[in-house]
């Protein structure tokens, strides 16, 4: 019995698929400018057990195994790979449990990122990280890539939230980690390990995730800007002074511009720079924050202003930088960039992007987290681009993640290694520092075969 029959003996009927037609939309993730292998066959679990089953067939026939969930991955990181079993997790969506005393949630990993606080609502439980595809990401990849968001300022990151997790390992042995207390120092953090690992050290299969009580209400300032250097002022002056803003995110022209093409929003087309902010604190302590932050801005030039605590008002602000990414792709082909630096560089960062953009003669719209230094400039090519201007973005794209590690920053805030940053992480964390976590690797997976070709 070949690999692909002897996967399906172990799976329900149904679960296991060959057919290349049907294949193809499980080869790619969203970095839709790469080109990913042929897999072998697709496997749909709906339980750890399944899961463990799979593995341990793939482990036996030395076959590659590239964990999946919604397909959303900006880095290359759940692109199939030639031969390969894609286990795609998707089917995995339930909320297994909610418990209102210690504000925790436990789910598995094809739960859609919003759906948990959809969930949790009724109880005034809310799950922070909030990626700006939080409508269509699953849990389990923002595990895999410590998924942040736009509240991560305020609130941190998906490692931040992670109590415990169900994974299966590269055998198919399946191991706990964590548990139900706010304190645990017992043996190494497994844990945190395994978050932000993508996918090479285990699968998991589920989390326990902490929630924190749903905040009463918002105030939001949008604020434009004549230039990309005044609006990274503000954010410095903002930061400076110590006020904590539950959200701070940054949009560029050329980011504002494709938003109001292609959504109609009545942005400012004029402007540098949009600067978006937002308090949750109580009343009326949001006010009197959302009011200094409009002080900083003003003093660091902004040529408007405008505040508002209407929840309608402040999700259609909001909604204009969730968007960013969508009207940019109606562009043409994106490389979207994913890099960070301290804050105080941001308007250093920012005038790199104008100055790449300018000398590699490409497109890049710059948006994201200002608030902890988290940007994405995002290279666009058009679609009947001869390779032309694909080539010189690729450079572009190579010397924003080198302008980001000279400001003193990181290849991927949030997005993950993957396959497309791989050539730099020895730059950035040192030789040492990578040969010890291969050896992490080789021992969680000594055959290689969870998610091989991205970091490790």
């Amino acid at each position: 019995m070949g690999f692909v029959e002897e996967v399906a003996a172990a799976l329900p009927d149904g679960a296991v698929m060959t057919d290349p037609d049907l294949l193809e939309g499980y080869r790619y993730d969203r970095t839709d400018w790469l080109t990913p292998g042929q897999p072998a066959a697709a496997a749909f679990p709906r339980s750890t057990d399944e899961v463990a089953a799979a593995v341990k067939v793939a482990a036996t026939h030395q076959v590659p195994i590239v964990p999946r969930g919604a397909g959303s991955s900006l880095a290359g990181a759940s692109q199939a790979i030639d031969g390969c079993l894609i286990l795609c997790l998707e089917q995995m969506n339930r909320i297994v449990e909610v418990d209102e005393v210690d504000q925790t949630v436990v789910v598995e990993p094809g739960v859609i990122n919003a759906e948990i606080s959809e969930a949790t609502a009724p109880q005034g439980l809310w799950y922070p990280p909030d990626p700006a595809s939080k409508a269509f990401c699953s849990i389990g990849g923002n595990i895999a890539t410590n998924a942040g968001g736009l509240c991560c300022v305020k609130y941190g990151v998906t490692r931040d939230y992670v109590m415990g997790l169900e994974v299966v390992l590269a055998d198919g042995t399946v191991i706990e980690t964590g548990g139900r207390t706010i304190k645990g120092v017992a043996g190494f953090d497994l844990t945190g390990l395994l978050v932000g690992s993508e996918g090479t050290l285990g699968i998991v299969t589920g989390a326990r995730l902490r929630l924190r009580p749903t905040p009463s209400g918002t105030a939001t300032l949008v604020a434009t800007f004549p230039t990309l250097g005044s609006a990274g002022d503000a954010v410095a002056s903002i930061t400076r002074s110590g006020l904590v803003c539950s959200l701070m995110e940054i949009m560029d022209r050329t980011t504002v511009c494709a938003v109001d093409d292609a959504y109609r929003m009545d942005l400012d087309r004029d402007c540098a720079a949009l600067l978006l902010l937002q308090s949750d604190a109580p009343s009326p302590l949001r006010a009197t924050e959302i009011a200094q932050a409009s002080d900083h801005c003003a003093a660091s030039g902004a040529s408007y202003l405008a505040t508002t605590e209407d929840p309608d008002e402040s999700d259609a602000l909001l909604q204009a930088r969730r968007l960013a990414i969508p009207a940019l792709e109606q562009q043409g082909t994106t490389l979207l960039d994913d890099v960070a630096v301290p804050r105080s560089r941001i308007p250093d960062l920012l005038a790199r992007s104008e100055a790449i953009a300018d000398s590699h003669e490409v497109t890049i719209g710059s948006f994201g987290h200002a608030g902890d230094g988290n940007l994405h400039p995002t290279l666009v090519v058009p679609r009947e681009d001869d390779g032309t201007v694909l080539r010189r973005a690729l450079a572009a794209f190579d010397a924003l993640v080198l302008a980001a590690l000279d400001l003193g920053g990181t290849i991927t805030g949030e997005h993950g290694v993957g396959s497309i940053k791989a050539p730099f992480l020895e730059r950035e964390i040192g030789a040492g520092n990578l040969a010890i976590q291969r050896r992490i690797k080789r021992a969680l997976d000594p055959h290689g075969l969870l998610n091989p070709g991205r970091w490790l």
